[in-house]
């Protein structure tokens, strides 16, 4: 069986543009189309590649900017043959425009009990469904953050995938009660989890399978590793935003050149690493034994080299 890929892009509003104080135009520019490297450029990407991506946008701006920031991502996503699944960040509850985030809700949804992430996930799907996204089937939460509560949560609530699970942010604010070293779909609380994919960077300490994270060089070898090993899956980590600066003003070239590496190196491996939507149901044996990649001081190096660039001299603002 070949090695299912989940490419992941979590779409959202970004607070730290709301905090700036910025309208909501320019939010909706520098969090979804930033520097003409966000959304549209990625879905573009993908689809010269041939390649499935899951975009799971977070709808909860709409209760402070209205929905049509988040329609129109949803409309782009599905009009490109790609999916929209769940994302939530509940701090945007207890948001207002104008005031540069004086007002807040929590910012952690495991900060919630049962109840409290019921509600919120329940109100964070309709306002999903109301901007056109279709039926849901997966979750994941901001940040990561998420416990045994949440899956059951989304239990009740008919979902059926969660994919907060990420040993390198875990035990906070990714909760779920899983070993850090959990790579492979298990079942949990009624849920599928299909947790974030990590590497050991260095012996005893994980780095999660991120555009952003890891360099080029990582991620072949993580590619080749779970299709050596035959690993169920491999769930990778993108956002609409991160291609550009923290700004949002230009791109970051690091970046830039990382995502058009992955999807070259997926599109070769088609064969052996076959990149998957959550809507199409994929059959995930749940009893595998994946194990991470291990730890190379080479191409940590290397990577904490490109990273420096990246953070000196990509990242600062037009």
């Amino acid at each position: 069986m070949p090695t299912r890929v989940f490419i992941t892009i979590d779409t959202e509003l970004m607070w730290r543009h709301h905090v700036a104080g910025h309208d909501i135009a320019t939010i909706a520019e520098r969090s979804l189309e930033p520097a003409g490297v966000g959304v549209g450029w990625q879905l573009a990407q993908l689809n010269r590649h041939g390649l499935k991506a899951c975009f799971f946008v977070d709808p909860m701006p709409a209760l402070v900017y209205g929905l049509d920031p988040v329609k129109r991502v949803v409309e782009r996503i599905l009009h490109a043959g790609q999916e929209v699944q769940l994302h939530l960040h509940p701090n945007w509850t207890g948001a207002r425009a104008g005031d540069k985030g004086a007002s807040y809700g929590l910012f952690e949804l495991i900060d919630y009990g049962l109840d409290g992430q019921r509600a919120l996930i329940d109100q964070a799907a309709e306002l999903l469904t109301q901007a056109g996204a279709g039926a849901l089937t997966a979750f994941r939460s901001g940040s990561y953050s998420a416990n045994d509560d949440t899956l059951r949560a989304l239990a009740a609530l008919g979902f059926r995938y969660d994919s907060s699970h990420n040993g390198s942010e875990h035990p906070w604010p990714s909760a779920i009660g899983l070993p850090t070293r959990q790579i492979a779909p298990i079942e949990r609380n009624g849920i599928i989890e299909v947790p974030v994919t990590c590497i050991e960077d260095r012996p005893g300490h994980l780095r999660h399978f991120q555009i952003c994270a890891l360099s080029a060089a990582e991620m072949r070898a993580a590619l080749v590793h779970a299709a050596r090993e035959r690993h169920v899956a491999v769930t990778i980590v993108g956002h609409g935003f991160e291609l550009a600066n923290r700004a949002g003003t230009r791109p970051n070239a690091v970046h830039v050149r990382r995502f058009e590496s992955l999807c070259r190196m997926l599109a070769e491996r088609r064969g052996t690493l076959v990149t998957t939507h959550f809507r199409d149901g994929p059959a995930l044996p749940l009893d595998a034994q994946d194990q991470l990649l291990g730890p190379s001081l080479l191409r940590t190096r290397l990577r904490q080299a490109e990273q420096l660039w990246s953070n000196w001299v990509e990242e600062r603002a037009a």
